[in-house]
């Protein structure tokens, strides 16, 4: 399978809008791209495409970018209204959310497209049920993983735990993006030259502060040529 597992340093670090950016330079690189969602949490019922169900914006958002029209369902399977831990919500309406459950869509999606951009919730180590976390997924998935730090205060430490936690499970830290997530951070320079010294891994992209940002003009401040390096594209 030919795709890329984006995780982040946490919550609200910019994943998604990471993502869009990575489908957009792929895309403009004339690959095929799908996306997929496999948690989310914080959705509304919404039935404007003909099918009544809860909808996440981050997984609609993905949708709007994916090369190929995915089913929902598909795209996301798990979707829960509270916006809480993914887990936590499951357990409020009943359901164990089971990883053969993520895989099997995933591979649906696979022979769709020449890559899928797999989007992680929260951080690297988030609970799916009792015992596996999206990092079994990843694992499971057998992607390359990027990841996404917010730079602020405490992304250091939080980097550096999350890679050697990527890299333990075998998986190939494909490159990260150093996002930055707010105007307000001191110290910019410095933790994003620490972590480059730190993860041993390409530095994909600096992204730069900016709300309006759509996915083309994020792609442009990314180098996905490493990326093609570890991901196996169909001819």
């Amino acid at each position: 399978m030919a795709g890329i597992f984006v995780t982040g340093t946490d919550t609200d670090v910019g994943k998604t809008h990471i993502a869009l950016g990575l489908m957009a330079a792929l895309q403009q690189r004339g690959l095929c791209v799908a996306a997929m969602k496999p948690v989310s949490a914080g959705c509304e019922l919404d039935g404007s495409d003909g099918d009544q169900g809860l909808r996440n914006d981050d997984a609609l958002q993905l949708s709007a970018q994916s090369s190929v029209a995915i089913p929902y369902r598909t795209l996301n399977p798990y979707a829960f209204e509270p916006a809480i831990a993914p887990h936590i919500a499951a357990q409020v309406v009943g359901v164990t959310m089971q990883l053969g459950v993520l895989e099997r869509a995933c591979a649906e999606i696979e022979n769709q497209a020449d890559v899928v951009v797999v989007e992680g919730a929260g951080g690297w180590l988030v609970p799916v049920n009792a015992r596996q976390t999206l990092a079994d997924l990843a694992v499971a998935l057998r992607f390359p993983v990027v990841l996404v730090v917010g730079i602020r205060l405490g992304c250091l430490n939080h980097a550096l735990l999350s890679a050697e936690s990527i890299r333990a499970r075998g998986l190939t830290l494909a490159g990260w993006v150093a996002n930055e997530i707010s105007t307000q951070v001191v110290c910019v320079e410095e933790n994003i030259t620490a972590l480059s010294q730190r993860l041993l891994a390409p530095l994909l992209g600096r992204i730069p502060y900016d709300r309006q940002a759509g996915a083309e003009r994020t792609a442009a401040s990314l180098d996905v040529g490493p990326l093609l390096e570890s991901i196996s594209v169909k001819p």
